[in-house]
């Protein structure tokens, strides 16, 4: 029976070799001025959304570097603020048909009155001499008054981030909703094609990839020619950790915990394993201060929680089952994880301190994730015929609800911060892919399609 519960928890050992790291460029967010605090918020009629007609923007220098960031920063802020599903956007042809304004004081009200608009988005893009400066106002139509403005500066790099950053002030501003347009996904993937070499076995590399919440600009953040898997982010959303295949000479490999710092490029190896003492699937308490995690060091599979720097090592489970994917509690006094200790693998809750011990959910299930948003939940993948579902448990009513449609296999579900969306990996169209689906079951989204990729979690 453990031998088929390691099967479904994918934890069959491979014979790699590690390599030297290689970090991903860094990001600057653009620096935001002269921030508007107004109190006037675009509203519906009769109780529907608000209607939005996002202008695209105005390259006020005519170089083709920022005319092309102007278009990219308009058609980005279309997809956040679509993505988040609060407005109605009016489409894009409709928009074009009312004129492009030649400047933001520039807006002829009256065309989008005739939209039925209740507010228009309208913003320039300008170079200077450190990179580029883009500024934005939210329009009430009905009034012509000013809802949101805002001045944007710094490098042309990537103007994808001034999307992101409007969309999410924004959404902050005007209906207090913490959107997740600047926040970023880690998952592996074997998308580099690349072989590890062993005596045993030539396998697929799988490396750490970070990309922004809808698949663009992906990084890569491991370079070990080894098995990388099972990444999370840190809540400072500066370090992720992940199980790693390490190379042990005659014992093949070892699996262990690496935290890579994405920012300065440093690694460690908290829990420090060996072949006889293996630490897998680790997971940040909601304060970065505390890992849990899987480890075979008293013998069989257990859960434990160590301090962020590897001290203070404390064993939460005693079973002679297997006790495997712990998540955290958005408190963070309380843990979720999956144990076969009736024969099959269940959910079970307990306290931080290991009393309390609970079965949560009698199903054939993984990867269970607690929601850190406004829903206390859980998302976990549940065996619905010959693969998985995602299902959503509710602590407030006790029940559950499945997500997914059976088509393929969907499984590793991870929330965004703000728990209205999550993100997880499908073999729908054929190989591994994230996708992520809004927690109503509504807007699903394939998000990677190179090569395969594999156990999404979501930045804050």
């Amino acid at each position: 029976m453990k031998q088929t519960i390691l099967c479904l928890f994918a934890f069959t050992a491979l014979a790699v070799v590690h390599g030297q790291g290689q970090q991903p460029p860094a990001t600057v967010p653009p620096q935001s001025q002269q921030p508007t605090d107004v109190a006037i918020i675009i509203s519906g009629t009769g109780g529907g959304p608000p209607k939005l007609a996002i202008v695209p923007f105005i390259a006020l220098s005519q170089d083709a570097e920022t005319v092309a960031a102007a278009k990219t920063i308009g058609d980005v802020l279309y997809d956040d603020i679509a993505y988040e599903r609060e407005y109605y956007l009016i489409g894009k042809d409709a928009v074009a048909s009312a004129g492009r304004p030649p400047s933001l004081e520039g807006v002829n009200l009256g065309a989008y009155k005739e939209l039925n608009a209740d507010g228009v988005i309208v913003g320039t893009v300008r170079k200077d001499a450190g990179g580029i400066v883009v500024q934005v106002r939210l329009i009430q139509v009905a009034s012509g008054r000013e809802a949101f403005g805002k001045q944007y500066s710094g490098s042309i790099a990537n103007p994808r981030r001034y999307s992101h950053t409007i969309a999410d002030e924004i959404h902050k501003q005007q209906i207090g909703l913490d959107g997740v347009a600047r926040t970023r996904l880690t998952f592996s993937s074997d998308r580099d094609r690349e072989r590890a070499k062993s005596a045993v076995a030539n396998r697929d590399v799988q490396e750490i990839y970070i990309a922004d919440y809808d698949g663009a600009n992906p990084r890569r953040v491991t370079s070990t020619t080894t098995l990388n898997i099972t990444p999370v982010w840190s809540p400072d959303s500066q370090a992720i950790a992940y199980t790693s295949y390490r190379p042990a000479g005659q014992f093949g490999t070892y699996q262990d915990i690496v935290v890579s710092y994405i920012t300065t490029g440093a690694r460690d190896e908290p829990a420090k394993g060996n072949p006889q003492r293996q630490n897998y699937l680790p997971i940040y308490s909601p304060d970065g201060s505390r890992l849990a995690f899987t480890s075979n060091r008293d013998g069989n599979p257990e859960i434990y929680v160590m301090n962020r720097d590897g001290s203070n090592i404390r064993r939460m489970t005693n079973n002679p089952a297997i006790d495997v994917t712990p998540t955290w509690s958005p408190t963070g006094n309380q843990l979720a994880w999956v144990s076969d200790r009736t024969g099959q693998p269940h959910i079970y809750v307990m306290n931080v301190d290991g009393t309390g011990q609970r079965q949560l959910i009698a199903e054939i299930c993984d990867r269970p994730t607690w929601s850190s948003g406004q829903f206390n939940e859980i998302a976990y993948a549940a065996r619905t015929g010959p693969g998985y579902d995602i299902k959503l448990y509710s602590f407030s009513t006790g029940e559950t609800k499945k997500l997914t449609d059976g088509i393929g296999s969907n499984e590793s579900p991870a929330f965004s911060s703000n728990g209205r969306h999550i993100a997880f990996t499908s073999t729908r169209n054929g190989k591994s892919q994230v996708f992520t689906i809004d927690r109503d079951g509504n807007n699903l989204r394939q998000i990677t399609r190179e090569g395969n990729n594999k156990f999404p979690n979501w930045s804050r």
